[in-house]
């Protein structure tokens, strides 16, 4: 039991072992509970489920308030391990609404179910997991080694913000996807679905026996990581540029991934009102960026500023997206971009 008392990047290892405990019998309780039996899931129970994940996101986030303020854990940067895990928790989920858009493309492409979509999602989380990790422990070691390197990270920020705001958004081509061409080229994809398999045996013609194939289901699995490691490019950075403590990074960015793939089935249905959230998005990364600067510079600004100013833009993006879209169906929008 020892062991368990050590520290791992700043923090004992039974916060980390606690943590991944934690998300595991999550989603254990998704696969094994939720979606025992492969069914659709609709809008209802969607929020329902979101409001749960979101409900433990914010529990767990008091919990970290608490024992920050109690004198029972620190962060390796001095940063109030609270603020900056919900002002992290906040960014990420806002950002991930535009990956919904894009999983959405990519499930209409591959023509999966929507009964099969859920499970490939809670599958996909596993991985993401374990890629954020990678990154987030990559980005860690960067910036203790070279802490230069956050000027980088707010300087790319401000650039990404501004991109955001003043070039235009287009539709990507999943059929143009390098991902789908080169799974295509080197591996044996199977032309129909067969149920909520990945990976399915059939027979090869030519040899003369059966050979694993993968499936649709697979390849849309693994783009949808693949696109969810380009929006990690923003949002660790973004986060990063709150604190750098890891296990506060880490577990603000895993939470927030979590309830996304509940929330899915009822963004997917209206993302097309969320049209403007992205400049307000936009807005955010540039406040974040900015703050490294001014923080170095000037001086320390109040975690509590930075936690009102984040919410305070992501809210009214929400709020004026939802006022301007109002009465606005999919159809129409999508008869509107044509």
């Amino acid at each position: 039991m020892e062991f368990l008392a050590l520290e791992w990047v700043g923090k004992p290892i039974w916060m980390w072992v606690g943590f991944i405990a934690v998300v595991l019998a999550l989603l254990a309780f998704d696969l094994g509970v939720l979606n025992k039996e492969n069914k659709e899931m609709d809008i209802k129970e969607s929020l329902v489920l979101s409001a749960f994940y979101i409900g433990f996101a914010i529990v767990y986030g008091g919990a970290i308030w608490w024992a920050y303020e109690a004198g029972h854990i620190t962060t390796s940067d001095g940063t109030h391990a609270g603020i900056t895990y919900f002002t992290g928790f906040f960014i990420e989920k806002a950002l991930s609404i535009d990956n919904v858009f894009v999983i959405s493309l990519i499930f209409t492409y591959f023509a999966i179910p929507r009964k099969y979509q859920y499970r490939a999602l809670v599958w996909g989380i596993i991985a993401v997991i374990v890629l954020r990790g990678v990154m987030i422990g990559v980005g860690a070691a960067l910036v203790q080694e070279y802490d230069w390197i956050l000027y980088f990270f707010g300087a790319f920020l401000i650039a990404t913000g501004i991109k955001m705001l003043v070039v235009p958004e287009s539709d990507p081509d999943v059929s143009k996807n390098p991902v789908v061409k080169f799974l295509n080229k080197r591996m044996r994809v199977t032309k129909e679905l067969h149920g909520q398999k990945f990976f399915v045996r059939e027979r090869d013609e030519a040899k003369g026996r059966m050979v694993l194939a993968a499936t649709p289901l697979f390849v849309a699995l693994v783009v949808i990581n693949i696109a969810d490691l380009i929006f990690a490019v923003d949002s660790v950075p973004a986060i990063f540029a709150i604190t750098t403590d890891t296990f506060v990074v880490y577990t603000a960015n895993i939470m927030a991934i979590l309830g996304l793939r509940a929330l899915y089935f009822a963004l997917a249905a209206m993302v097309h009102r969320f049209e403007y959230l992205k400049y307000a998005l936009a807005m955010v990364l540039v406040f974040i960026g900015a703050k490294i600067f001014w923080n170095n510079i000037v001086g320390k600004l109040d975690p509590a500023i930075s936690l009102g100013v984040t919410l305070a833009l992501i809210l009214g993006g929400v709020l004026f997206s939802l006022w301007k879209t109002r009465g606005e169906t999919k159809e129409a929008k999508i008869a509107g971009a044509d």
